[in-house]
């Protein structure tokens, strides 16, 4: 008796025998091929660590080792004057334990910042960027010129600006649970804690964003804008014009966020829809479960849309925001409003101490409309904000609060 494919016994079947064989030989043959296309570049992927002790101790040499692929791994401790370009296709660099800090101490790479990201799929983890200057006036944390770059638990302190991109339409870049704070007292050009030009796509979650000084604390001209679930909050000692300028409008969707201005902002407005015009041709802003709330004593306008320099079709939907303070969501902004809920001063709980939840709470819930969607995307908050960095999931609900938090009520 023999086994067949199977592995059952059977008879011998010389015809059987030999339509296995060849099954086996297709098969390895697909696997061959797979291992061909895969291992070349797995097997020359390396781990190089930086740091004292390791065999790169300055971050610039590991930049010029690493090759496509690689990771590179940060020991903990302050790097300074240390900058560089990374010109790799594909890498993942990241810092290990405590958060390695990243100190200009007056130098740049190429009179442009700490790091330059020049053209790959670059993921960052647990780095902090610190006194970025240029003698443009626009030194960053991390120029990022094209490709795809992601930006994790990071943080961007006292820097011109924390990152800036360039104005590739292909770029995209993405930012989660990352810190922006400490804008330099500089009056030209403007220091904005992040600036994104004009690329394909921009998202931001879980981030703090705080100490801007008369430049916005987020500025993007990108086509598609994802924004949610983060602490826009300039704060005390902040001076910041704009906490979201959208110059250029473009398809943008802000939930859950909670986003606050300073008694000493430089610019009445919270959120600026189109104040340059040059829109991209597919423009809307979709504004849902957001805590807009400002310490400005002379009025605000927590939303502000430049009709006259975008296109006579944009849609603007404001859905189940709070607005705390004294000011206006809907006088300078033209759009479809529901569900929106104005506070005034002393209407959330203790935003001194960082708690934004509003008074009233259960009252307030009966004055929400379903969220639904936009463009396929769901306008339903699935997380909030959550101190110090990052957010914390919700469980859905029938019976939503308005604004950005859920939880502990």
């Amino acid at each position: 008796m023999s086994r067949g494919c199977e592995g059952a016994l059977q008879p011998p079947r010389p015809i059987a025998a030999r339509r296995c064989r060849r099954a086996h030989a297709a098969l390895l043959h697909t696997a061959l091929l797979i291992a061909a296309c895969i291992l070349p570049s797995d097997l020359a992927a390396a781990v190089i660590r930086v740091g004292p002790g390791e065999a790169f101790t300055r971050i610039a040499d590991a930049a010029k080792a690493a090759r496509d692929g690689d990771i590179v791994e940060i020991l903990p401790g302050e790097y300074r004057g240390d900058v560089t370009v990374w010109n790799q296709k594909r890498l993942l660099i990241r810092g290990i334990g405590e958060r390695p800090v990243l100190i200009a101490d007056g130098k740049n790479a190429e009179g442009k910042a700490i790091w330059v990201i020049r053209n790959g799929d670059i993921q960052i983890e647990n780095i902090a960027f610190h006194g970025a200057r240029a003698s443009d006036g626009n030194g960053a944390g991390i120029r990022f010129e094209r490709g795809r770059l992601e930006v994790r638990d990071s943080h961007f302190v006292d820097n011109q600006t924390g990152i800036l991109t360039a104005n590739f339409e292909d770029a995209e870049l993405i930012i989660r649970d990352s810190l922006f704070a400490q804008a330099p007292r500089q009056t030209q050009p403007l220091p904005h804690l992040l600036y994104v030009g004009r690329i394909a796509r921009f998202e931001i979650s879980g981030s703090r964003l705080h100490q801007g000084y008369h430049g916005h604390l987020v500025k993007s001209r990108a086509r598609y804008n994802d924004i949610r679930y983060n602490l826009l909050l300039d704060g005390p000692g902040g001076e910041a014009s704009y906490e979201i300028d959208l110059p250029n409008g473009g398809l943008a969707f802000l939930i859950g966020n909670i986003i606050g201005q300073s008694a000493g902002t430089q610019n009445p407005v919270v959120i600026a829809y189109g104040a340059e015009g040059k829109a991209w041709p597919d423009s809307a802003l979709y504004l849902s479960h957001n805590t807009l709330l400002s310490d400005r004593l002379t009025g605000t306008w927590f939303l502000r849309t430049f009709s006259d320099k975008l296109p006579g079709n944009v849609e603007v939907l404001g859905i189940n925001n709070i607005t705390a303070g004294i000011g206006a969501f809907t006088l300078a902004a033209s759009g479809d409003f529901r569900g929106n809920v104005p506070l005034p001063p002393g209407g959330l709980l203790a935003p001194d101490t960082l708690d934004f939840r509003p008074s009233g709470a259960e009252l307030l819930r009966h004055l929400t409309t379903p969220a639904g969607s936009a463009r396929g995307v769901s306008l339903v908050p699935e997380a909030e904000f959550a101190l110090p960095i990052g957010t914390r999931p919700l469980t859905p609900s029938s019976n939503w609060l308005p604004g950005a938090l859920q939880n502990d009520f």
